[in-house]
């Protein structure tokens, strides 16, 4: 009897038969290939005991493939090699107490399983496997890379996700990561906080110190980000799917006999590029925030922190106690799982620049923004606009980027960055107008 191997059941019938061994042999018996014994038959009978019997045994064949394909198409199954994987959910001692109400506190939404997760995100449970599967060596991936110099000109290895990916790790964002519990102090990547309201904080300081989280997205592996999870109310299965969905390694490319390889370098970690990384790292600083902000207090100091740059600062007659809080800084940085960087902690007084993500924070003179842009790079910028209008060829910057830096200003001082906004957007528009005719 010929079996058509694309004829694959639903998996809910095999379920339902008690499982797949219980499914094969139901199969069988229907088919009417199940095995009489030879102890019934006669000796004639004997050689078409022996051929049914091995049409039985090829058909069974047959029958666990298409039954295991069913599985698969429903089922993780497997994750990679050093991923620990059962599709059947199960409580143990690293569980969240009373992972429902953790759930309901931190608004997450009600999938209880890697089906209705898939459901939500409008993929498939395979399509989530390929997506977080993970490989030492692999021919593909779910990235493109590409590096920008850092201020220190050191390059910064920039992973983007492709569309599919992204789609899924958006979804993450906004319906996991971004309802969990951030502290008060953190500013970056939060809506209405910016680059700004954490350099106001630290407006008009006599003293002003940073520090500088070193490696810090590659120090957040995905075990890190799943004991997050786990903590927020996700089971084992969601946790453990959705932080190998949001990390990746880092990965060198190979090319051997004329095949391309993607080579893991270091452990699968947050990628500087997803969209669900920032989130990520703002709900697991939240002790390492609360640890921090209370040294601050207690040193009379304030204290902030946008993604992995640290501030405090000293107002008023409260002595800067420097050396304290370096130490305790350091100390509690690296209790939290990270590391200050040695070369890029800075002391700031007031007789010089303060400067703090980008913003000039000295005490400002009288109509001026608490934080505010440099006046060399406010100049350079309506110089740029400028010669943009009188028909001037830039420096290389595109209308796009002007845009991006009238946005910086804006986030500063309003009334000055809209302007110099509507000005570029003026451009952008007569452009456009010049390439559709």
């Amino acid at each position: 009897m010929a079996v058509d191997r694309v004829d694959i059941p639903r998996w809910e019938d095999v379920a339902v038969a008690g499982g797949i061994r219980e499914w094969v042999d139901a199969e069988i018996t229907r088919q009417g290939l199940q095995d009489p014994g030879a102890s019934t038959i006669s000796e004639g009978e004997r050689k078409a005991y022996k051929a049914r019997r091995d049409e039985e045994r090829r058909v069974r064949r047959e029958l666990y493939k298409r039954a295991w394909a069913s599985y698969k198409a429903t089922h993780v199954v497997h994750l990679g090699a050093g991923v620990w994987w059962h599709d059947t959910a199960d409580v143990d001692r690293f569980d969240a107490e009373d992972p429902e109400r953790k759930r309901q506190e931190n608004n997450l939404p009600a999938i209880n399983d890697v089906d209705a997760f898939a459901k939500a995100v409008g993929q498939t449970v395979p399509k989530l496997r390929w997506f977080a599967f993970h490989r030492e060596v692999d021919t593909g991936t779910h990235y493109k890379r590409w590096t920008v110099p850092k201020r220190d000109g050191t390059p910064r290895l920039i992973s983007a996700p492709k569309p599919d990916l992204k789609a899924v790790q958006r979804w993450i964002a906004k319906e996991v990561t971004e309802h969990l519990p951030v502290h008060g102090a953190a500013h970056g990547f939060l809506v209405g906080r910016s680059i700004a309201t954490n350099a106001r904080v630290h407006a008009g300081a006599r003293v002003l110190m940073k520090f500088d989280i070193k490696e810090f997205y590659p120090t957040v592996t995905w075990r890190r980000v799943k004991g997050l999870l786990r903590r927020a109310g996700l089971s084992e299965q969601l946790a453990t799917l959705m932080a190998l969905i949001c990390t990746e390694s880092p990965r060198q490319e190979i090319v051997t006999h004329d095949k391309t390889h993607f080579v893991a370098t270091g452990p699968r970690s947050l990628p500087q590029g997803a969209p669900t990384s920032p989130s990520i790292t703002n709900a697991l600083c939240l002790r390492l925030d609360a640890r921090l902000d209370g040294l601050a207090t207690k040193l009379g100091a304030r204290y902030t922190r946008y993604a992995d740059d640290l501030a405090f600062s000293w107002h008023g007659d409260a002595p800067a106690e420097i050396g304290t809080l370096m130490k305790a800084v350091g100390a509690i940085v690296k209790a939290e799982g990270f590391t200050v960087h040695p070369k890029k902690t800075r002391v700031m007084r007031s007789g010089a620049r303060q400067q703090l993500t980008g913003m000039i924070v000295n005490t400002a003179p009288e109509g001026r923004p608490l934080a505010r842009v440099a006046r060399t790079r406010v100049r350079e910028l309506r110089a740029a606009i400028k010669n943009r209008e009188l028909g001037r060829a830039g420096k290389g910057e595109t209308l796009e980027q002007l845009k991006g830096l009238c946005a910086f200003v804006m986030m500063a001082d309003r009334a000055r960055g809209t302007d110099m906004m509507a000005r570029v957007d003026k451009l952008i528009a007569a452009r456009n107008a010049g390439a559709a005719t």
